[in-house]
C-alpha cells in the first residue's frame, strides 16, 4: 500500500480497494470523490490488476482530466493511462477506425465549434424558408443537440418526438445539417459519441478490441452523463464489468438530465 492511502478515511479506503465488479460512489461536494478515483487507479496498478494502458478514466472537461492525471502522477508513476473527456476519447476511437464507420468522413475530420454549428443551422433554415425570427437557429440547434444526446439520428425521429411545432422543423434541418457536415468532412461534439456508438454497435470486432483492452473503466461526475454517453460506457464495460462511477446527484450541472 502506498503512503498516500493513509490520507483516506474508512469509506474512501473501502471504495479504493473494491476492485471486482461495478462500483457507484455517491457523495457530496468536497468529500474526496476524485481522490477516491485517483487512489483507486493507483491501487489497481500497484496490485498488478491491470497495466496503466488497460485503464480508462473519463470525465467532462479537459481541466478535470488534467487534474486527474496530475494527481495520479503524484501517487504513482504510470505511463499510458487513457484519461480524457468523453469527447476526446471518442474522437480518438473514431479517427482510428473511421473507415469502418461507413460514412463519407476521413480520419482528419474537423470538429466544428458551437458558433459554427449555429451559423450552419441558420443558413440551412434560411435555405428551407424557415422563419428564423419565429424559430431561431439557436433553438433548432438545441433540439438537434438534444436528439444527439439521446442517440437519435434523423431517421430515428418519429411523431412522438415532436413535442412542439419547432421539433418538426428541426428534424428537416437535422437531415440537411448532417448531409452538409459530411460533405465538409466535419462533425460536431454530439456526433463524436453518436458515431462512436454506431461504430461499436455495427463492428463487433472493434467493440471486442476495446472491451478486452479496458479492464477497468472509471467515470467522474457521473451525474452529468447523458443517454448516449451511458450507452457508450455500458458497451465498453460489458465484458469485464469493472466500472466505477463517481458523482453527486445534487451537483448536476445539467439539471434537466436528472
Amino acid at each position: 500500500m502506498h503512503d498516500n492511502q493513509e490520507e483516506l478515511n474508512e469509506p474512501q479506503l473501502l471504495a479504493t480497494r473494491y476492485t471486482e465488479g461495478p462500483l457507484l460512489v455517491l457523495a457530496g461536494a468536497g468529500t474526496g470523490k476524485t481522490k477516491v478515483l485517483t487512489h483507486r487507479i493507483a491501487h489497481i496498478i500497484e496490485q498488478s490488476l491491470a497495466q496503466p494502458y488497460e485503464i480508462l478514466a473519463v470525465t467532462f472537461t479537459n481541466k478535470a482530466a488534467k487534474e486527474m492525471q496530475d494527481r495520479i502522477t503524484n501517487i504513482i508513476h504510470a505511463d499510458g493511462l487513457n484519461i480524457g473527456t468523453f469527447h476526446s476519447i471518442a474522437a480518438r476511437m473514431l479517427r482510428t477506425h473511421i473507415a469502418s464507420l461507413g460514412k463519407d468522413l476521413t480520419s482528419n475530420f474537423t470538429i466544428i465549434n458551437q458558433d459554427d454549428q449555429i451559423r450552419l443551422v441558420k443558413n440551412i433554415a434560411l435555405e428551407l424558408n424557415i422563419d428564423v425570427k419565429q424559430y431561431p437557429a439557436k433553438m433548432i440547434h438545441i433540439i438537434i443537440s438534444k436528439w444527439k444526446d439521446q442517440g437519435l439520428t434523423p431517421d430515428k425521429i418519429g411523431e412522438s418526438d415532436f413535442i412542439a411545432p419547432a421539433y418538426r422543423l428541426a428534424k428537416i434541418v437535422y437531415f440537411e445539417y448532417q448531409k452538409q457536415m459530411h460533405a465538409s468532412n466535419a462533425v460536431d461534439f454530439g456526433d463524436l459519441l453518436l458515431y462512436c456508438n454506431q461504430l461499436l454497435i455495427h463492428n463487433p470486432d472493434i467493440l471486442e478490441h476495446y472491451q478486452n483492452k479496458f479492464k477497468y473503466i472509471l467515470v467522474d461526475e457521473y451525474q452529468d452523463t447523458n443517454a448516449v454517453q451511458y450507452v457508450w460506457v455500458r458497451m465498453l464495460a460489458s465484458k469485464h464489468k469493472n466500472i466505477c462511477c463517481v458523482g453527486d446527484d445534487d451537483q448536476s450541472i445539467y439539471s434537466w438530465r436528472g
